[in-house]
């Protein structure tokens, strides 16, 4: 019997709708047969990319191993350069100590001579002198910056002619070496008492011009100091550690209390002053600045 035109049409489609699910169960089964095979895959590509970060991990550890040994020779290169550098300079410096330690007079002469020692009290003037306290508070000079300040201290005097000096002295302990100095070149000295105004009142008898005012003490020889200041001239100190230094033109440090100190720095004042000026005149010798210096010890 003939099919009719629509149970054709119903066969095919009942057809094509079995091989369709036939096609989706084959694609299931064979993506079911595919996952481990990926799975696989997977964990075989997980374990190369890790031999392969061991790899670089290991390559990247040797390189900078590598810089590290660079590094480290590169350090002992600076270091070695670094030996020498220092072995030179030491000896430089050590040359220069030796050249320093030249000073005027040996180290036991200014030891003998207490010029080193200050007081118990240090001004913030003074304070850039002094090397140390002792255990009983006296501040100390340095004694190698004493000999360079009064080396200095030479040189500016000798810019003076000793006409154009006056030099004042009010500590008794200072009377004697002031009159010695001031007696070797002709300079003018007032020891005990500084008459006031003579520097200022032209309309005095006693009246003086000078250039230069050399004093011992800023604060016992106040009134020449002031004077000075007035008239605006230039003014040379003796400075211990309890001295302002207001006003002070040239700081001489040192100890302006004993007489053998100020001996001493005028005894070393005069030998250079006629040295840098080429005066025709013998200086005086220490003996005659501080009393009985041949028997002075300095202190152990």
């Amino acid at each position: 019997m003939a099919k009719t035109k629509k149970t054709e049409e119903k066969e095919v489609s009942e057809k094509e709708m079995k091989e369709e699910n036939e096609t989706k169960k084959a694609a299931k089964e064979n993506k079911a047969a595919e996952a481990p095979l990926n799975k696989e895959q997977n964990v075989n590509s997980k374990v190369e990319e890790k031999k392969e970060d061991k790899i670089d991990k290991k390559a990247k550890l040797a390189k900078l191993l590598e810089k590290a040994k660079e590094l480290e020779k590169g350090v002992k290169e600076v270091k070695e350069i670094s030996k020498e550098e220092v072995k030179t300079k030491s000896k430089e410096a050590k040359e220069d100590v030796v050249e320093k330690k030249e000073m005027l007079v040996p180290i036991e002469d200014y030891l003998k001579s207490s010029i080193y020692l200050g007081t118990r009290v240090m001004t913030p003037d003074m304070r850039s002198y002094v090397y140390r306290r002792r255990a009983d508070g006296l501040a100390v000079f340095n004694t190698s910056l004493l000999d360079e300040k009064i080396r200095e201290a030479a040189e500016y005097l000798a810019k003076f002619e000793p006409k154009d000096i006056i030099l004042v002295c009010k500590r008794e302990a200072g009377w004697k070496a002031a009159k010695r100095f001031a007696e070797t070149f002709g300079i003018r000295c007032f020891t005990k008492k500084y008459p006031a105004g003579i520097l200022t009142n032209t309309n005095l008898v006693t009246f003086q011009e000078a250039n230069l005012i050399f004093i011992c003490d800023p604060w016992l020889d106040k009134n020449a100091l002031k004077d000075a200041q007035r008239i605006k001239i230039p003014v040379m100190s003796v400075c211990d550690t309890n001295n302002y230094t207001q006003g002070i033109t040239k700081i001489l440090p040192g100890n302006n209390k004993s007489a053998k100190s100020l001996g001493f720095i005028f005894f070393l004042l005069a030998k250079l002053y006629s040295e840098k000026k080429n005066l025709k005149i013998k200086a005086p010798a220490i003996q005659d600045f501080v009393d009985d210096w041949d028997n002075l010890q300095p202190p152990q």
